[in-house]
C-alpha cells in the first residue's frame, strides 16, 4: 500500500492524547455515603469494574475512528509499480504493410487489431501511435477513431529492429515513467528482427496475429520470352505459399479489354506463356482470383514503342561483330571511318565506339567530352598500336583510367564481375570453367581497380569508369578471340542498353528506378507522372536529346502511369509492389528468440492497464470511521 500525501501519516501521533487522558483517568467517581455501608461497598466495585470495561472500549473506537480518518486524508491506494506515483507512457506499432490483409478467425489481420484497439480504448487514455507511414503523438485512440477505421495498406514495410529504435525514441527523457511498446504485426520472415535490440528499461510486449490459412497464390513476375519476326512469348511466373498453383486461371488485359487468357496445368510448372504480335503497344495487366492477400492478385506492365537506341561507331578497324550486336530491332548502328567523321553526328548519338583509332585528335577529344557530359556513354576500343598519349587525353576528360606500357603476352580472361550491374539477369548462375578468351598484347592501367571483366592475373580486361567503357586490349581477330567469345554478345548487347535506359516492363515501388525519356524539352517544361488525375513530379535531369527519370520511394500506388509533357502524353511505365509479402512464413517468436507474445490486442492492454492501474483506498477508510463513529455511539447507549 502506498500513500498520495504520506505526510499527514505525522498525524498518527495525536492518537497518543486521547491514550493519556484515559491512562490518567482525568475524570473521578465521587462517594455518596448510605446507611447500609456493606451494601454499597459491593455496588462501587460492580460500578469500577464496568465502567473501566466502556472506557477501554470507547478508547479502542476512538482511536480506530481518528486512525481511519487521518489515513484517509493520507489518500493510500495499492498499484503494481514499485515507485511512487509512476507515469505510464504507451507507444503502439501497428503494421499495415499488405500482409496483414490475410484472414484469420475475424476477418483480415488489421482491420481485427483496429476494432480491438478501439474496444478497449478509454477517452483519456494518451498513447502513442505509429504505423508503417504515419504517426500519431500523446492522443487518444478515440481522437484517432477516423483515422484507424480509414487506415489503408501499404507497401511500405518497417524491419522489427527499425520499429523497436523508432518506438524507443517516441517515449519521453523521463526516468520516473512505465514505457509500454506494444508491437501489433504478423511478424513476417522477410523483415529482419533481432532480440539484441530490445531495451530493457521498456517493457516490450508482442502482439502476432496469424492467418488461418498460410495458403497464398501471386502473380511474382512477368518477362518476354522467344521472339521471332511476328510474335513474342509473355512468360507470367506465379508464386505459391504452403500450396500447389495447378489449375489457377490467369487473365491478360490490355488496358481494361480482356486479350486472353489460360491457367498453370500442372503442379510441377509455375510460368504460364500468352502469345502476344511483338510489334503491339500493350498497357497490360495480369489478373488472378485469390481470395488470401489482394496486392499481389494483380500485375502491371507495359510494353510501348521502343525507341531504339542510337550507336555510331567510329572505325579504323573491321566492325562486322559491332553490326551482328547491335542490330536494326533495338539499334540504330551507324559505321563510319575516322576520316569520314560528321562531328555534327556525335550529340545525336546515345553510344559513340571508338574502334581502334590510331589516334585521337583534340577537336575529337573536345566532342567525346561534351558528349560524356550530356549523360551519354562512349565505348573505347584501343589499338595496341595506337598514340597513347592521346588516348589518355581523352581518359583524363571521361574516366579515371589511364593506359600506361603496353604487354606483349598472352593472356585468358577468366574473371567476371557477376555483381556488375551490366551483368544483372545475364547469368543464371556463376560459371567456373567456360572457354576463356584470349589476348596477345595489351595496356597495363593506373588504377586498375573497377574491371567487370579481369585477366587470370586479375588485371583489368574491360572497365567501366563513369560512363566510359573501356577495353584493355585490342579485339581485332590477330590480337584476340574475345569477338568468337559468348561473352561478347552480353557484354556490348547490355553496354548499348545502358546507354540509353528505356522503361523495363515494371519497375518495384520502393527501389531506386530511373529511365530515359527520347524528348526535346523546352527551357520551363518539366515531366510529369500521372495516374488516376493524380499528378507526381519525379527527380528528373534534363540533356539536349533526353530526360532521365529518377524515382526512389515516392510513388505508393501500383499501376500504370502516363509520362506526360505539356498535356502531351509520351509513354506509359508500370509499377508494382515488391511480393516478398506474398510468402506467408512467419517467425516463431518464442523458439526463435525466446521471447513471449500473444495472439490478442486486448490481452495486451488489458496486461498495461493491471500493471499501471491505481486502487484508492480513502473511502474505504472512511466508511471504517463511520463504523467505529457507531460503535462508539453504540457503547455509550448501550453498555451499562
Amino acid at each position: 500500500m502506498q500513500f498520495k500525501n504520506p505526510e499527514i501519516l505525522y498525524a498518527l501521533i495525536l492518537l497518543l492524547i486521547p491514550v493519556i487522558v484515559h491512562l490518567f483517568q482525568l475524570r473521578r467517581f465521587k462517594k455518596v455515603p448510605f446507611t447500609n455501608v456493606e451494601f454499597l461497598k459491593t455496588v462501587t466495585k460492580q460500578t469500577r469494574k464496568s465502567q473501566k470495561l466502556k472506557k477501554w472500549l470507547v478508547l479502542l473506537t476512538r482511536m480506530f475512528l481518528f486512525a481511519c480518518i487521518i489515513l484517509a486524508f493520507a489518500q493510500p491506494f495499492t498499484s503494481e509499480n514499485n515507485g511512487l506515483l509512476t507515469e505510464s507512457e504507451t507507444v503502439i506499432y501497428l503494421d499495415n504493410s499488405y500482409s496483414m490483409q490475410a484472414k484469420g478467425e475475424r476477418g483480415e489481420l488489421l482491420k481485427r487489431a483496429v476494432q480491438d484497439l478501439l474496444d478497449q480504448a478509454e477517452d483519456d487514455d494518451k498513447i502513442s501511435m505509429f504505423t508503417n507511414e504515419s504517426e500519431y503523438r500523446n492522443v487518444s485512440i478515440r481522437s484517432i477513431q477516423n483515422e484507424l477505421v480509414e487506415l489503408d495498406y501499404t507497401g511500405k514495410q518497417l524491419d522489427y529492429d527499425a520499429v523497436v529504435l523508432k518506438g524507443r525514441q517516441m517515449f519521453s527523457k523521463s526516468n520516473n515513467s512505465r514505457k509500454n511498446l506494444v508491437l501489433i504485426s504478423d511478424f513476417q520472415q522477410n523483415r529482419a528482427f533481432s532480440k539484441s535490440i530490445i531495451d530493457s528499461t521498456i517493457i516490450t510486449q508482442f502482439v502476432q496475429l496469424r492467418p488461418v490459412s498460410q495458403y497464398n497464390v501471386s502473380l511474382d513476375s512477368v518477362y518476354i520470352g522467344n521472339m521471332n519476326s511476328n510474335n513474342m512469348e509473355l512468360k507470367v511466373v506465379l508464386n505459391q505459399s504452403n500450396g500447389s498453383t495447378e489449375n489457377i486461371p490467369i487473365s491478360l488485359y490490355n488496358g481494361d479489354v480482356l486479350m486472353a487468357k489460360t491457367a498453370l496445368d500442372n503442379q510441377s510448372n509455375s510460368t504460364a506463356t500468352f502469345t502476344i504480335p511483338n510489334d503491339k503497344v500493350l498497357n497490360g495487366q495480369l489478373r488472378i482470383d485469390d481470395s488470401q492477400l489482394q496486392f499481389d492478385n494483380k500485375l502491371f506492365f507495359n510494353i510501348n514503342i521502343r525507341e531504339k537506341t542510337k550507336v555510331l561507331s567510329i572505325n579504323e578497324s573491321p566492325d562486322e561483330y559491332l553490326k551482328r550486336v547491335f542490330n536494326d530491332r533495338e539499334f540504330t548502328y551507324n559505321s563510319v571511318s575516322f576520316d569520314q567523321l560528321n562531328f555534327n553526328e556525335i550529340n545525336e548519338q546515345n553510344l559513340i565506339i571508338l574502334n581502334e583509332l590510331k589516334s585521337i585528335p583534340t577537336a575529337l577529344t573536345n566532342a567525346l567530352s561534351a558528349f560524356v557530359k550530356s549523360d551519354s556513354y562512349i565505348l573505347i576500343i584501343p589499338s595496341i598500336n595506337g598514340d597513347i598519349n592521346t588516348y589518355n587525353q581523352l581518359l583524363r576528360e571521361v574516366s579515371n583510367v589511364l593506359f600506361a606500357s603496353t604487354t606483349d603476352e598472352e593472356k585468358r580472361i577468366t574473371k567476371i564481375n557477376y555483381s556488375h550491374p551490366l551483368y544483372t539477369d545475364v547469368f543464371d548462375q556463376e560459371i567456373t570453367n567456360f572457354q576463356y578468351p584470349k589476348v596477345n598484347a595489351r595496356f597495363q592501367t593506373n588504377p586498375t581497380s573497377g574491371a567487370v571483366l579481369e585477366y587470370e592475373d586479375g588485371a583489368p580486361f574491360f572497365i567501366q569508369s563513369n560512363r566510359a567503357f573501356i577495353f584493355t586490349s585490342a579485339l581485332n581477330e590477330k590480337n584476340s578471340n574475345m569477338i568468337n567469345s559468348p561473352l561478347i554478345v552480353p557484354t556490348l548487347y547490355k553496354v548499348g542498353r545502358q546507354s540509353f535506359k528505356v522503361p523495363d516492363l515494371y519497375y518495384i515501388i520502393g527501389n531506386d528506378n530511373s529511365f530515359d525519356v527520347n524528348t526535346l524539352m523546352n527551357q520551363d517544361d518539366i515531366l510529369k507522372l500521372r495516374i488516376d488525375g493524380l499528378e507526381f513530379i519525379p527527380q528528373q535531369r534534363t540533356f539536349p536529346k533526353k530526360v532521365t527519370v529518377e524515382i526512389a520511394d515516392e510513388l505508393t500506388q501500383a499501376g500504370i502511369y502516363q509520362v506526360v509533357n505539356s498535356g502531351e502524353v509520351l509513354e506509359n511505365v508500370s509499377f508494382n509492389h515488391d511480393r516478398e509479402e506474398s510468402q506467408l512464413s512467419y517467425y516463431d517468436l518464442e523458439t526463435q528468440f525466446g521471447v513471449n507474445a500473444t495472439d490478442s490486442v486486448k490481452k495486451a492492454l488489458e496486461s498495461i492497464k493491471s500493471t499501471t492501474e491505481i486502487n484508492a483506498l480513502w473511502k474505504w477508510f472512511v466508511i471504517f470511521a463511520l463504523i467505529f463513529l457507531i460503535v462508539e455511539m453504540l457503547i455509550l447507549k448501550f453498555l451499562r
